[in-house]
């Protein structure tokens, strides 16, 4: 395993769960940590009881601590809100917010 370095991007990420809930976290690696959700006992426990799940919306970050920011900001999200999120994305995916 390759230690983070200063140029490892941080990942803000939303997945969608089964039943249509949404779980937002962090990582440098998007492949592995929504395998992990979807496949290990690695998953966060709000995730393992309601797979699979499906990565709706992501974002990178320079830092930890500014991808931690980030996921805070958007774990105060309405469902309704992080809905809009996903879809202005979908819709403007190179847009910065």
């Amino acid at each position: 395993m390759n230690p983070l370095n200063d140029n490892t991007p941080w990942f803000v990420y939303i997945v969608q769960c089964r039943g249509g809930t949404y779980y937002t976290g962090i990582t440098t690696d998007l492949v592995r940590r929504i395998r992990e959700h979807n496949d290990t006992h690695k998953a966060a426990r709000y995730t393992r009881s309601r797979r699979p799940v499906n990565l709706a919306y992501a974002e990178p970050h320079d830092s930890r601590s500014e991808a931690s920011k980030r996921e805070h900001q958007l774990k105060q999200l309405t469902a309704s809100q992080k809905r809009s999120l996903i879809k202005a994305h979908q819709n403007h995916p190179n847009d910065e917010d």
